[in-house]
């Protein structure tokens, strides 16, 4: 089963002036397309290819001969999340109750998110990810960060939100500003909704 390209959810200049046109055109058609092409190719011929790709991304996680692959199929999972934890007009505190009930009692509220997820991605080293994610064991809301094309599945964690901190996510808008873009996200882009949908959804466990 190849993996595909999905298309973005809204139009190229739908999340302006927060993320212009030309960062979606180069991000989601350049950079995305390339690492489910590279993916599809890295595949072949490894046992892995009719699994689901967070399966097939897990089962390459824990094989280190594979590192370049999970790379790939990583990096398709969390962009396949990441158009989607935007829209036009989103951000601030316009979310779900039970999510924000949620936010209130296992991370201070709010505004302690906020800081929190912004330090994160501010502080990731490099490049790599900043996260919102249930703990599959407790159950519990934590803001965490990963490098490169890591994400919370890995770890025993679903991702419900994650901020993409490489720098072609961000460079042509705000240059070397990482934070402006942090709070930008935070403040304009979030798509609560699927954040929502996600968190409803509770964890998702993949055994590989």
């Amino acid at each position: 089963m190849a993996f595909t390209l999905p298309p973005l959810p809204y139009a190229y200049d739908a999340l302006q002036p927060f993320m212009s046109k030309e960062t979606l055109e180069y991000h989601h058609d350049k950079h995305h397309k390339a690492y489910v092409d590279k993916g599809n190719e890295l595949i072949a011929g490894t046992g892995l290819e009719n699994l689901s790709l967070e399966e097939a991304m897990i089962a390459a996680f824990k094989d280190k001969t594979k590192a370049g692959l999970f790379n790939q199929l990583g990096q398709h999972y969390n962009h396949n999340h990441f158009w989607n934890w935007m829209k036009g007009n989103g951000g601030g505190k316009n979310m779900p109750g039970a999510l924000e009930a949620k936010i209130t009692s296992d991370l201070g509220g709010y505004d302690a998110f906020r800081g929190s997820f912004i330090q994160a991605g501010l502080t990731q080293f490099g490049s790599g990810w900043c996260w919102l994610a249930v703990d599959n064991a407790s159950g519990k809301l934590e803001v965490l960060k990963t490098p490169n094309g890591e994400n919370p599945l890995v770890a025993g964690k679903t991702p419900i939100l994650g901020c993409d901190v490489w720098e072609h996510s961000y460079y042509i808008d705000y240059r070397n500003a990482r934070q402006k873009y942090l709070e930008a996200f935070v403040d304009s882009l979030i798509n609560w909704d699927y954040v929502g949908q996600l968190f409803e959804k509770g964890p998702l466990k993949i055994a590989a």
